[in-house]
């Protein structure tokens, strides 16, 4: 399906925006990668065929985007990363609520349900094919 011509600029702005989003993902805790990047060549293929081309070709993001695109699938290690970085964010959450007056006690109730519903959501989805055979 194309897109038209006048919604062609939203698909490549909500495109290069999630991308930004994604690559400050990669260094901040709590703000994810694989979502933005994933959102970024999903908004590519409708708005920037040289964008979308890039990152599946980018040896880095390609073979995530092109595990989700062809089966839904997240690769054992992408699971483990995250399940990492959000018991990471967990522990610094903890910590500040520590040392601040520790009362709102939903501060860091919220977050960290957040992030225990992604995690079972991020482990129910399949691994790809190829890769579970690589690994054993």
């Amino acid at each position: 399906m194309r897109p038209t011509r006048r919604f062609r600029w939203a698909w490549w702005l909500l495109a290069y925006a999630s991308l930004g989003l994604g690559l400050l993902g990669m260094f901040l805790p709590g703000l994810p990668t694989v979502p933005f990047v994933l959102l970024s060549a999903f908004a590519a293929a409708r708005g920037s065929e040289r964008l979308h081309r890039r990152l599946l070709e980018d040896p880095r993001f390609g073979p995530m985007i092109r595990d989700w695109q062809a089966g839904r699938s997240v690769a054992r290690r992408a699971k483990w990363m995250a399940t990492w970085t959000m018991l990471a964010s967990t522990l610094v959450l903890l910590a500040l609520m520590l040392l601040g007056d520790g009362r709102r006690w939903w501060m860091f109730a919220l977050p960290v349900g957040c992030m225990a519903v992604v995690a079972a959501w991020l482990w129910s989805r399949p691994e790809p094919v190829a890769r579970r055979a690589r690994e054993r």
